[in-house]
């Protein structure tokens, strides 16, 4: 995109976007098609939240409070999550490592042990594939229950924020903000929350694929001084450090979900078109995704091959002028000349189905 094309304002300093319209509809349904595509469909899901809690004592932060400054009040506290985007495997990232298990039904499972792992909506190795015995359910046309135990471990650190209200010798205010990364656990003493879960898996049996069992989570941090109290809770050194008493709750929203591969019909306005930016030296440039062929563009090029318009017994040729021409009763053509004849002057145009001549072709 252009350096102010998608800016929500001309400032130079304005850090913000704002995202394209990359689809839009002018409100006709003339120009609504149906169009398939080939999805997962969800066929059941459960949603978990979670919370874990860790005490911290004796924090210290960064950097110390100016010399002759004195803390009035906490203004604001502030947790996110540590990651470095340099290295994914940094210990130091706040990760979430989810072991479930399930009973009433098993992992398709390779030669060598390992669960089979197919490619989700993610583009990754993020779903396994289920298999179990839902005959006795199959019978009632209902889906089959089972059951599971995660497991969540959580590891890494998160980074903590405090905005202070300093006050000088001469009583002006200033707002002063610290910062300290803070430990949650480590890979060798994880903080574990763990619970249960029932979902219900359709059939096995009638379908030409296995159903899916995908899982995904997402973890928060909230936290605030031990007794909300900033006399007791924090404390400053002689150099201008600040140590601090906190609690840091751990919140974890997790997903099971069971889905199954479909393909839908759904209407649609076209594809997304995306407006891009010209280049002058070029004048042309290939497209990206191919062209949808349209109803309308099927009975305009193709037709019916089939239909021979100058053929009186076709059932799809256009009919005769007069009851003397066409087939009797029992199918024969009636001799009267209908403008056919190959020796009388064309009534009809020529004939788009000769089998001699070039048939059109879709458009590309």
């Amino acid at each position: 995109m252009s350096c102010f094309g998608n800016r929500p304002a001309p400032d130079l300093y304005e850090n913000c976007c704002n995202a394209g319209n990359l689809c839009k509809f002018n409100g006709k349904l003339d120009d609504v098609v149906s169009t398939p595509i080939y999805a997962q469909s969800v066929y059941d899901a459960v949603l978990f939240n979670l919370q874990g809690m860790k005490t911290v004592q004796g924090q210290m932060f960064t950097p110390n409070i100016p010399c002759g400054h004195t803390i009035s009040r906490v203004v604001d506290i502030r947790c996110k999550r540590f990651f470095n985007p340099c290295n994914v495997d940094d210990p130091r990232n706040l990760n979430l490592d989810v072991d479930t298990s399930i009973s009433g039904a098993t992992f398709l499972q390779d030669s060598q042990g390992n669960p089979l792992e197919v490619v989700g909506p993610d583009g990754t190795l993020s779903e396994k594939v289920l298999y179990a015995d839902t005959k006795e359910c199959d019978d009632k046309c209902m889906g089959t229950p089972i059951f599971g135990t995660q497991n969540v471990s959580i590891t890494g650190n998160v980074l903590v924020y405090i905005d202070l209200l300093l006050c000088d010798r001469c009583n002006n205010e200033s707002v002063f903000t610290v910062c300290a990364e803070v430990n949650v656990a480590t890979a060798s003493h994880p903080l574990i929350l763990t619970n249960f879960f029932e979902i219900c898996m359709p059939s096995t049996v009638d379908s030409a694929f296995l159903p899916r069992f995908t899982e995904f989570s997402n973890v928060a941090c909230e936290t605030r001084l031990a007794t909300n109290n900033c006399g007791r809770d924090l404390t400053v050194g002689p150099e201008g450090e600040v140590c601090g008493n906190l609690i840091i709750a751990l919140c974890v929203s997790c997903e099971k979900k069971v889905t199954v591969p479909v393909q839908l019909c759904v209407l649609s306005t076209g594809f997304a078109e995306i407006p891009a930016q010209t280049n002058p030296i070029c004048t042309t440039f290939p497209t990206l995704f191919p062209n949808r062929i349209s109803p309308q563009d099927t009975a305009e090029n193709c037709g019916d091959p089939c239909c021979d318009p100058c053929d009186p017994c076709d059932p799809c040729a256009p009919p005769p002028a007069n009851t003397a021409c066409g087939c009797d009763s029992n199918g024969t053509p009636i001799a009267n000349d209908c403008g056919c004849n190959e020796c009388a002057p064309p009534k009809h145009e020529p004939c788009d189905c000769d089998p001699c001549r070039p048939q059109p072709r879709h458009r590309r």
